[in-house]
C-alpha cells in the first residue's frame, strides 16, 4: 500500500493474472524497464499455480510492483474493476490495463502515455493504420474486426477497436463511468468501458499496436467469448447513464 504521505507515480498499470507463473516476472520487468514513470498492480485471482506467490516475492524486492489478491476467479472485468478501485483510492493520475501474456507488448506503453496528455481513453488498437495481428488465423481475423464492426454499428460510435484490453485511461473517466454499475465481463466489459466513455463525452483515440498471440500457456479467448461480447453490445446499448454532475 502506498503510505498516505507518499505522492504515487504517474501511472499504474492493472495486470490481472490467472495461473500466469511464467509470464508474471519477465512481464513486470519489461513494463518496469518500458516505463520507468509506472507503477505495475498484479490482480492475483487465487491461482493454483503460485502466481500470487511469485508475485508476492517479486514486490518484496521491486517496490514499484504492488499485488492485490482476490479469494476467487470472477472474470477478467471483475479483477479490473478491483484494479480501478485500488488505483482511485490511491490517486494515480493514468491507469492503464494491459494483458500479462505479452499480447500486449510493454514498448507501447510510452506512446500510449504520451498521448493521455491530450487525450482522455487511449486505446491500442489493432484495427487502425499500423496496427495488427500476428499469428491469427483468417477466421479469428474475421471475427475480432467482424465483431467490432458490428458493435460500433450497434452502439454509434466510431472506435475501430472495441473489443481490445490495452487501455489508458485518465482517473477522471474512471470516476464518471460509474464503475459499480458495469454489467459486463470478458470482451463485453471491454467494449462497455469504452462505450461509456464515449456516451460521457471524453475524448478517445487509438494507437496502433501490432497484438502477438501469447508466448507461453494457453489463450483464454475463445470463439465462445467473442460472440458472447456481441450479443451484449444491445444491453450495453441500453445502459442508462446517471447525468454528470
Amino acid at each position: 500500500m502506498i503510505p498516505q504521505n507518499e505522492s504515487p507515480r504517474p501511472a499504474l498499470v492493472c495486470l490481472p493474472t490467472y495461473n500466469e507463473r511464467d509470464n508474471v516476472e519477465p512481464i513486470t520487468a519489461a513494463i518496469l524497464a518500458a516505463t520507468p514513470e509506472v507503477d505495475v498492480l498484479v490482480i492475483d485471482d487465487s491461482s493454483p499455480d503460485g502466481t500470487g506467490v511469485l508475485a508476492d516475492a517479486i514486490a518484496a524486492r521491486e517496490p514499484r510492483v504492488k499485488v492485490l489478491h482476490r479469494a476467487d476467479k470472477e472474470g477478467l472485468g471483475k479483477a479490473y474493476l478491483a484494479g480501478f478501485a485500488w488505483a482511485l483510492a490511491r490517486g494515480y493520475p493514468l491507469i492503464l490495463e494491459m494483458d500479462a501474456d505479452f499480447s500486449h507488448d510493454p514498448r507501447y506503453l510510452p506512446e500510449m502515455l504520451r498521448k493521455a496528455r491530450d487525450a482522455d481513453l487511449v486505446l491500442g488498437s489493432r484495427n487502425v493504420k499500423g496496427g495488427g495481428t500476428v499469428n491469427w488465423g483468417v477466421g479469428r481475423k474475421l471475427l475480432s474486426r467482424g465483431g467490432s464492426f458490428y458493435a460500433r454499428t450497434i452502439l454509434g460510435i466510431p472506435v475501430r477497436d472495441l473489443t481490445g484490453g490495452f487501455k489508458c485511461f485518465r482517473r477522471e473517466v474512471l470516476e464518471a463511468i460509474d464503475l459499480p454499475t458495469v454489467q459486463c465481463s470478458g470482451y463485453a466489459f471491454q467494449i462497455e468501458l469504452t462505450y461509456r466513455t464515449i456516451r460521457k463525452g471524453f475524448r478517445v483515440v487509438e494507437v496502433p499496436i501490432v497484438f502477438e498471440d501469447r508466448r507461453v500457456g494457453q489463450s483464454k479467448m475463445s470463439r465462445r467469448i467473442v460472440l458472447e461480447a456481441i450479443t451484449k453490445v444491445w444491453s450495453i446499448r441500453r445502459t442508462r447513464l446517471p447525468e454528470t454532475p
